[in-house]
């Protein structure tokens, strides 16, 4: 090189056009780019030597402008269709004369800036370059076409993004919805975070981790800012598939032929539906009919689905895979499909319905004395609720004498299982609800007549369903209880009766089991039970009804023992998950409504010590809500304080409280 020969070199990735100016040292050279800059640079940091003329400095801008008319990538696809045939390498100066028709010193410049510019059509090789086959060509085109539509697609979600947080109405498209399940999956499973997640927080100014993609996904109403985490994290589905919803309509408009032709017509009876308000799926009727002998016969008349589902049909698979009626605070997640489950599958009053109906007749103690089932006909008389029940008891009604007589043999019922050694546990419950613009409800459940006569005719119900099943040796699935190491009476009695006593006797309580055999439940007192009151909303009561209807029509049983064990296993777990997303719902809406209503103070009780004199568990009066609190003071089991809430965070799962007293005293919630 000379004094004024022109070059390219490189300055952080930046091309740079320089002359150079004198040696430096053995080797380097300082030259002086356009803008007259000098740099020290080795030759091997020399990208382009032009040849065959040397420039001034302020001559550099004149050469550049030369240039920049003649670097059309274009040319270069006219340059490769010549020379792809032969696959020759060619050298800037060749390309210079192909593109130019000349080799001025500018002009194979411009060659190579194109050459190097160029992803497409030539690829270097040694001091020359290649051109591309045609296959390499056209796939590099495919994907270069690819990314500018990747790119076009990814302007545009953002251009939606602002319209939307502007308050403007945008249609989603279907790759944004893409991003947003990448988002969604970022929130539920944040141990395990995808690149285009975090890559889509960062594109989108939000922060790289859950809680920006939360805040970012409620901030454009993909997601309400109460989502249920719980139930987008475990399996149970939400909607029902469209097989199911068109075989369900094809139920209504078509019902199947009727399996049992001759069912017992009992539209004679007076009969009672007891429920919550607010219940759409009614799977339980009461009877009571007088015999001509002048015995009293109780009739527990329960939904019959099975008349339009068949084992193994799409209904039935679907109400497997569910297991449950979830209800959640904010609504309910149906078994079936709610125009069947709230219309032909439920007892509807003044309607004529198919059910399966238990026929009792109970000794003076409330022993059973004679029972039998029958597929039924039944029309419901009365839709009553519980505070109805609970008025015409107070009442006694005389028109609605039956209703005074079953509560009596519920009494008895409950007394003898009390003396068989049954469980009762009284504890509120609180039931939540959330209405369509969030506001939370809560009910504390108390005992009452009208509960406890539908509990006993349930539970003798099921005490006959076992006892059927047991007598003809039918694998039902047994539900038992193995009897619990309670604490020494003793030690019970110096307990505060009531929450605090009944709270030490629920924690020695094991959990219950299902068998295909029959297995006492100490819990009950019974020597046998299965459910099968609630079909339309729990599986394992629709798996009872299929044995015991085909056993009473003389036909094959559709679940042999080990089918039977398979199915019962797999509806246990889901209906666990399903349990459990109820539990934690239903405390996220219980620390909601505290967290609201912070400037309250609330009545609470000590139920038991978690931590002796430090971390205990807690009974809110008025809510039925228990929660754990952290004492700085000597408090005793069963004692009443007063407490406000300081701090709470749903989505953390974390409450504080302070208790009230004379001079505040500083509490916490873990």
């Amino acid at each position: 090189m000379e004094k004024g020969t022109i070059i390219e070199f490189r300055l952080q990735g930046e091309r740079r056009i320089a002359i150079c100016d004198r040696p430096e040292g053995k080797k380097h050279w300082v030259v002086i780019d356009e803008r007259g800059q000098s740099h020290t640079i080795h030759p091997r940091e020399i990208a382009y030597q032009v040849k065959g003329c040397t420039l001034k400095q302020s001559e550099i801008k004149d050469f550049i402008k030369q240039v920049e008319p003649l670097l059309d990538p274009a040319s270069l696809e006219v340059a490769w269709e010549l020379l792809i045939e032969d696959g020759e390498v060619v050298t800037c100066e060749e390309m210079a004369q192909l593109l130019f028709s000349d080799t001025s010193p500018h002009l194979c410049y411009a060659a190579y800036y194109l050459l190097d510019e160029d992803k497409v059509y030539f690829k270097q090789k040694g001091d020359g370059y290649e051109p591309r086959s045609a296959a390499k060509v056209a796939e590099i085109k495919h994907q270069q076409s690819a990314a500018q539509s990747k790119q076009r697609e990814q302007e545009e979600f953002l251009a939606r993004i602002e319209e939307k947080i502007k308050g403007t109405a945008v249609e989603w498209q279907d790759s944004d919805r893409n991003r947003f399940e990448t988002l969604e999956k970022l929130i539920l499973n944040p141990e395990n975070p995808s690149r285009g997640a975090t890559e889509l927080l960062g594109l989108i100014g939000r922060p790289q981790n859950p809680q920006g993609a939360l805040d970012f996904l409620v901030e454009l109403g993909w997601w309400s800012l109460h989502e249920n985490l719980f139930l987008r994290r475990s399996q149970i589905p939400v909607q029902f598939r469209r097989e199911v919803l068109e075989l369900a309509q094809q139920r209504l408009n078509f019902p199947p032929p009727d399996p049992d032709e001759e069912r017992l017509d009992l539209t004679h009876l007076k009969v009672y539906t007891i429920d919550d308000e607010s219940t759409q799926e009614i799977d339980d009727g009461l009877s009571l009919e007088t015999l001509s002998d002048g015995r009293e016969k109780l009739w527990i008349h329960i939904a019959d689905p099975t008349r339009l589902v068949m084992p193994g049909d799409e209904l039935d698979l679907e109400a497997r895979r569910r297991s449950t009626t979830l209800y959640l605070p904010t609504g309910m997640i149906p078994m079936f499909p709610p125009e069947l489950a709230t219309g032909p599958m439920s007892l509807v009053e003044g309607k004529i319905c198919p059910a399966l109906s238990f026929g009792v007749i109970l000794d003076e103690i409330g022993s059973i004395q004679e029972y039998s089932i029958h597929a039924s006909l039944i029309k419901p008389t009365y839709r009553l609720t519980y505070q109805d029940v609970d008025e015409m008891l107070e009442l006694g009604i005389k028109g609605e004498s039956e209703i005074e007589a079953i509560a009596k043999w519920a009494q008895r019922r409950e007394r003898l299982r009390q003396a068989q050694g049954s469980i009762t546990i009284h504890m509120p419950e609180a039931v939540i609800k959330v209405c369509n613009n969030d506001e939370i409800a809560i009910d504390v459940l108390e005992d009452s007549r009208s509960r406890l006569l539908v509990a006993e005719m349930m539970i003798l119900a099921g005490e006959v369903g076992g006892r059927y099943g047991q007598t003809h040796q039918i694998p039902l699935p047994f539900r038992g209880q193995p009897q619990p190491e309670l604490p020494p009476y003793e030690e019970l009695a110096q307990l505060p009766a009531g929450p605090v006593r009944f709270c030490a006797m629920r924690s020695r309580m094991p959990r219950s089991e299902m068998s295909i055999t029959p297995v006492r439940h100490a819990g009950l007192g019974l020597e046998t039970y299965t459910q099968v009151t609630s079909p339309i909303r729990r599986y394992s009561d629709l798996l009872a009804h299929f044995q015991i209807k085909a056993h009473l029509r003389g036909e094959s049983l559709p679940f042999s023992p080990q089918s039977l064990q398979e199915t019962m296993q797999s509806v246990v777990s889901t209906a666990q998950e399903a349990t459990l997303v109820e539990r934690q719902t239903n405390r996220y809406w219980g620390l909601e409504y505290l967290r609201r209503t912070r400037e309250k103070s609330w009545q609470a009780i000590l139920l038991r010590w978690i931590r002796e004199n430090d971390i205990g568990l807690i009974l809110l009066e008025d809510l039925g809500l228990e929660l754990i609190m952290r004492f700085n003071r000597t408090v005793q089991l069963g004692d009443q304080i007063k407490v406000q809430v300081s701090h709470a965070d749903p989505r953390q799962d974390v409450i504080q409280f302070r208790e009230l007293m004379d001079q505040t005293v500083e509490t916490a919630l873990i």
